[in-house]
C-alpha cells in the first residue's frame, strides 16, 4: 500500500519549518575576547581564523563570476 499524497507533502514541509525564529537564533559567537589577556596561542588562532575567513570570502567572489 502506498502513502497518501497529502501526507507526503506534509512531511516534506516539516523539515523546512524552523523551530526557533531567526531573530532569536545566536550567530554562534558566544565567547568574549580581550586583546590584553590574549596569549601567543590565542593570537595565533585569531590569525588563522582571519586567514580562513579571507579564503572563504575570495572563494565566494570567484564562484559568483
Amino acid at each position: 500500500m502506498g502513502r497518501a499524497k497529502k501526507q507526503k507533502t506534509r512531511d516534506k514541509n516539516k523539515a523546512t519549518l524552523p523551530q526557533v525564529p531567526k531573530g532569536l537564533k545566536s550567530d554562534g559567537y558566544d565567547e568574549e575576547f580581550s586583546q590584553e589577556l590574549a596569549d601567543a596561542a590565542d593570537l595565533e588562532a585569531q590569525a588563522r581564523a582571519n586567514a580562513a575567513n579571507q579564503r572563504v570570502q575570495t572563494n565566494r567572489k570567484r564562484k559568483k563570476k
